[in-house]
């Protein structure tokens, strides 16, 4: 597959339908009208296509944003919709890609430690982090320290506002959007994973739509040996010659 990194500002028309069709394909809830609204909080789209027909096969929205936190101003990456359609999930382009995609991000939009705010209704979502990245929370084996709670509350709710319980770490959306059937269950021989179980039991909602708040720091020596091949390999990736304003 090839990928590029586009503003959203950049975005044609037909890879709006295709995005929206493509995320209606695969989750229940899905509105034009709150895809739109979506996107039009982030600043990027990471698109997935398949080289030969040139179709659709995954996307991923991202905001790019400043702030300060205790009197440290730093950088967030905000995660949107992102899907992958079932038959690339055998492909690595989505993770080489999108670290392919925060690195330029990283060196280029930024000058201060770099953030990521993920958020996590699918247990697929959940296990990018402990595959790619050392360092992390909420997680099974370590206690969130109290400095990384505090950071990850308060971005929670400077970005999702009321939709965000501070007790529970959990974002419930008024219109969530739900995984379909065949795509939200956890496979059999799957529910022995500790970091699979530990998600099932700090998510117990993720069936209705319910979104786990993570946060885990982009920096090249908190990914994992599986993360530091994917900064050093071949990505593909193509980025959209005009810049984007952040």
């Amino acid at each position: 597959m090839k990928s590029w990194l586009v503003p959203v500002q950049k975005l044609q028309m037909s890879d709006r339908i295709a995005m929206y069709a493509l995320l209606n394909n695969h989750f229940q809830g899905v509105t034009w009208e709150g895809f739109e609204a979506d996107l039009a909080r982030k600043n990027w789209v990471l698109l997935l296509r398949e080289e030969i027909t040139n179709s659709l096969k995954g996307f991923s929205t991202l905001m790019l944003q400043s702030t300060t936190f205790a009197g440290e101003k730093i950088t967030v990456v905000y995660s949107g919709d992102t899907i992958v359609d079932p038959s690339a999930w055998s492909s690595t382009t989505l993770p080489r890609t999108w670290i392919a995609a925060v690195n330029f991000l990283r060196e280029y939009y930024t000058e201060n430690k770099l953030y990521w705010l993920l958020i996590c209704s699918g247990f697929r979502t959940y296990r990018f982090l402990p595959t790619f990245w050392q360092d992390f929370y909420p997680r099974y084996d370590i206690p969130t320290p109290s400095d990384v709670s505090n950071l990850m509350s308060t971005l929670a709710q400077e970005y999702y506002a009321d939709a965000y319980n501070e007790a529970t770490n959990i974002i419930r959306f008024q219109n969530p959007q739900i995984l379909r059937e065949g795509l939200i269950e956890i496979p059999t021989g799957r529910q022995t994973n500790p970091h699979i179980q530990y998600f099932e039991q700090t998510n117990p909602g993720y069936r209705q739509g319910d979104e786990l708040v993570c946060l885990t720091e982009i920096r090249y020596d908190n990914l994992t040996r599986a993360g530091q091949r994917m900064w050093h390999s071949e990505s593909l990736l193509e980025f959209f010659p005009e810049s984007a304003l952040i």
